[in-house]
């Protein structure tokens, strides 16, 4: 298995394997990292040439420049990301707030996706930037800013898995990446995510798109990725993929990474064979 490293373009930090062939990109939810994909990279085949990104405000990835930044502006650093690392066109996979970044730049960039996969999806809150945000949402930003991130991620870890009780090694490792969130990074990610609509914007989306989704998520509920489905298919009149996953919460490709591959590869390979709109 060729050995993932760790990179830096000098704005963005990321992970990667090598492979000679297509190219997969994955983007973290909020409360992660690029390292969280670990298990997926152990069992994706090994001729793919994977890049799990640090969102712009986390780990080592700069933040962004506004305080309250969008969709579109991550999904311009996502652009700008490619771009460094000269790879034209990517599988994209999103998972929770990156759902939100990667249908922005799906939007942005149409003619640079060989697919587009979007796990546990965030339907965002649509509050205009600069807006109120819900009482739920301020509270997140304060329990950061009460419990610091340790705290934090030992406090909320145990919602993203599915039976958390049978699965503390799983715990673990969402406790781990939330314990790595700086503050600002974080504080802009929120905000993002508050303002996001993804079953508004995913109609825009010219390729067809696949949702997975843990049967058993209760932070976004398979009413969101229904939500979200049901709207590409209003505008486009096809179905995309919905593969729902048993025995998994939120955290779905490190509860179930095998079932979450093999979801992902029913979309990744044969994207080959579609036209350029994914249909």
């Amino acid at each position: 298995m060729t050995e993932v490293s760790r990179q830096s373009t000098g704005e963005v930090s990321y992970l990667t394997r090598s492979g000679s062939g297509p190219v997969v990109v994955f983007l973290h939810g909020i409360g992660s990292n690029a390292a969280s994909f670990a298990p997926v990279f152990d069992r994706l085949p090994a001729d793919l040439n994977l890049v799990a990104w640090n969102a712009p405000g986390y780990l080592d990835s700069a933040p962004q420049a506004e305080p309250w930044p969008v969709a579109d502006d991550y999904a311009c650093a996502l652009e700008r990301f490619l771009d460094a690392l000269g790879h034209r066109r990517v599988h994209l996979v999103g998972h929770s707030l990156g759902t939100l970044i990667a249908t922005a730049f799906a939007r942005r960039a149409p003619d640079r996706l060989d697919s587009l996969t979007l796990a546990a999806a965030a339907n965002g809150y649509g509050v205009t930037p600069g807006g109120a945000l819900s009482d739920k949402t301020a509270k997140r930003l304060e329990d950061l800013a009460a419990l610091g991130p340790a705290a934090f991620a030992k406090a909320r870890a145990a919602n993203l898995v599915h039976d958390p009780e049978a699965n503390p090694e799983i715990v673990a490792q969402v406790e781990a990446a939330m314990a790595q969130v700086n503050p600002e990074g974080y504080e802009q990610a929120v905000r993002m995510l508050a303002s996001g609509n993804l079953a508004g914007d995913i109609g825009a989306v010219k390729m067809r798109p696949a949702f997975i989704i843990g049967a058993q998520d209760n932070v976004t509920p398979e009413a969101q990725t229904r939500a979200a489905a049901d709207a590409w298919q209003a505008a486009h009149g096809a179905a995309p993929r919905v593969t729902e996953i048993d025995q998994a919460g939120h955290a779905v490709y490190l509860q179930q990474p095998d079932a979450f591959c093999d979801a992902l590869m029913a979309q990744i390979a044969p994207a080959s064979s579609r036209n350029p709109e994914g249909v």
